[in-house]
């Protein structure tokens, strides 16, 4: 018979960095998990990833058992990433923070596909492009 859960939550959380200190605690603190073993868990699962910041979707189950699946870094942060710069533009049709070429689109895109709703290459990378356009992040050929 299949656990019966709780809740499920989603945190973003700095690669090999999860503490019981907030978000996490003040997240998984009133569901009575043990938060220790969520950071353990957490942070030998993306022990690889230093850097990224990784979101994890958390099934909380009625016997404050836990399960988490990692998903892939948000496309802002991918693109920041790329562009080398600290955050994306106030106003972005106004300045222009960064560059990116349509390769790192195509390269964001690609490692995204499996968290976008589109199953088309060529749909995700203009998913990624209007991110990278309302950032104020500038595609370059």
């Amino acid at each position: 018979m299949a656990k019966k859960i709780k809740t499920v939550l989603k945190l973003q959380l700095p690669a090999g960095g999860a503490n019981p200190a907030p978000p996490v605690g003040t997240a998984l603190g009133p569901q009575g998990i043990n938060i220790q073993d969520f950071c353990k868990q957490f942070n030998d699962a993306t022990k690889d990833m230093k850097g990224d910041v990784v979101p994890a979707e958390i099934t909380i189950y009625e016997d404050r058992s836990f399960s988490f699946v990692l998903k892939t870094s948000p496309a802002s942060a991918l693109l920041k990433k790329a562009a080398g710069i600290e955050k994306g533009a106030a106003d972005s049709l106004k300045s222009k923070v960064g560059k990116v070429s349509k390769a790192d689109i195509r390269a964001i895109a690609e490692k995204k596909l499996v968290d976008l709703n589109t199953d088309d290459l060529n749909a995700a990378e203009k998913i990624i492009a209007g991110t990278a356009k309302n950032m104020g992040i500038e595609v370059t050929s």
